[in-house]
C-alpha cells in the first residue's frame, strides 16, 4: 500500500463501505431527520453488519464525524450531531 493510500483509507472506507450500503451523499445534506432515516434504513437493509442496526448506523456517522475532524465547518458538524440525536430517537435510544 503506498503512502497516498494509507493516509486516505477512510475516505475509501466512507465510500466503499462493506458493512452499510449509504445513498450518494448522505452526510452532505441539510437535514439531520433526512440523514438519520437514511442510516436507518441502510442498516436494517444490511446483511453484513456485524452488530445491531443502532450500532452500525452510529458507527458509520460517528466514522464520518471523526475522519472529517477539522475539515468539517461548524454547521455541519452541527447538522451531524443533531442526526445523532435523531437516530437514537429513530431506534428508541434516548439517553435518560
Amino acid at each position: 500500500m503506498t503512502s497516498f493510500k494509507k493516509k486516505y483509507w477512510s475516505k475509501f472506507v466512507t465510500e466503499h463501505s462493506f458493512a452499510l450500503d449509504l445513498e450518494e451523499g448522505v452526510f452532505t445534506w441539510d437535514n439531520p431527520k433526512k440523514i438519520a432515516k437514511s442510516l436507518k434504513k441502510s442498516a436494517e437493509q444490511s446483511l453484513r453488519r456485524k452488530g445491531t442496526p443502532f450500532q452500525s448506523a452510529m458507527s458509520m456517522l460517528n466514522f464520518y464525524i471523526n475522519r472529517a475532524g477539522k475539515n468539517l465547518t461548524p454547521e455541519r458538524k452541527n447538522i451531524l450531531e443533531q442526526a445523532k440525536v435523531e437516530l437514537r430517537k429513530l431506534f428508541d435510544q434516548l439517553k435518560v
